[in-house]
């Protein structure tokens, strides 16, 4: 368990500085967070119109309402903390790889319902959207991130006598 928790902080640390390095930050945040935008605008497009993507912004129309979508708010932080609680965990490196992939989907999945509805509650008021955005889906991406862990958990194999397989480390 020490062993756990020490590799899941020292990968925390070590993630979330790559993360805010200029070029990681000017070739892989900026651009994934402008894909974010667009990706929820082609959802909301099926059945809206009106909305229209402009890098990592969200508009009624060009001149229109909308919201930016910043740091923080691209799911990238959800996506490195459970990076670091599926590397920390003692597992085959398939495993590693499937729950990483899979547990990105997830998180963005989330990510995007949760871009979408903060678009609506600001067009239609916005002490909600301040509310849902400050308060409720801040945690709910967390929670998302720590639920598929612990989903991740109960899927790894296990070993013949019922406990769960674990690599021991000398």
């Amino acid at each position: 368990m020490i062993r756990f928790i020490v590799v899941f902080l020292g990968l925390l640390v070590a993630l979330f500085a790559i993360e805010l390095l200029q070029p990681v930050q000017q070739h892989v945040i900026i651009p994934f967070t402008g894909s974010l935008a667009h990706v929820a605008v082609w959802i909301m497009q099926l059945f809206d119109g009106s909305v229209v993507a402009q890098l990592n912004s969200i508009r009624k129309g060009i001149d229109g309402p909308g919201i930016e979508i910043v740091a923080g708010c691209n799911g990238v932080e959800a996506v490195l903390i459970l990076v670091s609680a599926v590397l920390a965990f003692p597992a085959p490196w398939k495993h590693k790889f499937a729950g990483i992939g899979i547990g990105f989907v997830a998180i963005q999945a989330l990510n995007l319902v949760r871009i979408i509805s903060l678009y609506y509650l600001l067009l239609w008021n916005r002490v909600w959207f301040d509310w849902f955005h400050l308060y409720l889906w801040q945690a709910l991406i967390i929670l998302d991130a720590l639920v598929f862990w612990l989903v991740w958990l109960r899927w790894l194999p296990r070993a013949t006598d019922g406990r769960q397989m674990t690599v021991s480390h000398a």
